[in-house]
């Protein structure tokens, strides 16, 4: 379950009841959650708890979708896939798998998103743009000149800030999905310590051990 609370259709804004009918038909999303496209929905349902933070995010995925873009639909959904797996939202990462399958790339293409750096199915102008990303959303926006270079080479700046902006938002989304366990995000941390099944090596300085330093090899 998502941390925050829902927002059912009753009580949703009218914008959001009509995303939700476009959804969910005519059911309730937080009585009987579930959309085609496999996910529970819960990222509207909790997005409409203020609605004109729902308004506004909805009109960011209709400004990357408009026609007055210039950067094309393949190049975009590069950069929205490639930081939904470098963030980890499973759920940002997913949809986008599917989306670049939509405009046209590869199944080896979409397996290749997560070691792009050594694949060879992506051609300059999309490494230059997978590098980008990378330092989008591990580096915080630090980008060395030379790769800037390189993206002036293949792309307009109207491109690029277009890329620049949508990839960001994409690694916002994927961020607050993970952090409210939204949608496919709703998954526990897997680094944990893992229990000792015995209790025998409470205490042991297992290192001691492997240098030969325990009792037990006295």
């Amino acid at each position: 379950m998502p941390r925050l609370g829902q927002v059912a259709r009753d009580d949703a804004h009218p914008f959001a009841q009509a995303i939700y009918s476009m959804l969910f038909g005519e059911r309730d999303p937080v009585a009987e959650p579930g959309t085609a496209t496999g996910t529970p929905g819960d990222w509207w349902t909790v997005f409409a708890l203020v609605p004109d933070a729902f308004d506004h995010t909805t009109a960011g995925f209709q400004f990357y979708r408009s026609e007055n873009r210039r950067l094309n639909a393949r190049h975009r959904e590069l950069g929205q896939t490639r930081v939904g797996y470098v963030v980890g939202s499973r759920f940002v990462f997913s949809q986008h798998c599917k989306a670049m399958r939509d405009v046209g790339f590869t199944d080896a293409q979409v397996a290749a998103i997560p070691a792009w750096s050594v694949a060879t199915c992506f051609d300059p102008a999309e490494r230059a743009l997978l590098a980008y990303a990378d330092c989008l959303a591990l580096e915080h926006g630090r980008v060395p000149e030379s790769l800037f270079d390189e993206l002036r080479s293949h792309f307009s700046d109207e491109e690029l800030l277009e890329f620049t902006y949508i990839t960001c938002t994409y690694a916002m989304h994927a961020t607050m999905s993970r952090a409210l366990r939204l949608e496919y995000d709703d998954v526990d941390e897997p680094v944990v310590e893992v229990a000792d099944p015995t209790g025998a090596f409470a205490g042991l300085d297992v290192m001691s051990a492997v240098d030969g330093e325990s009792p037990a090899e006295e």
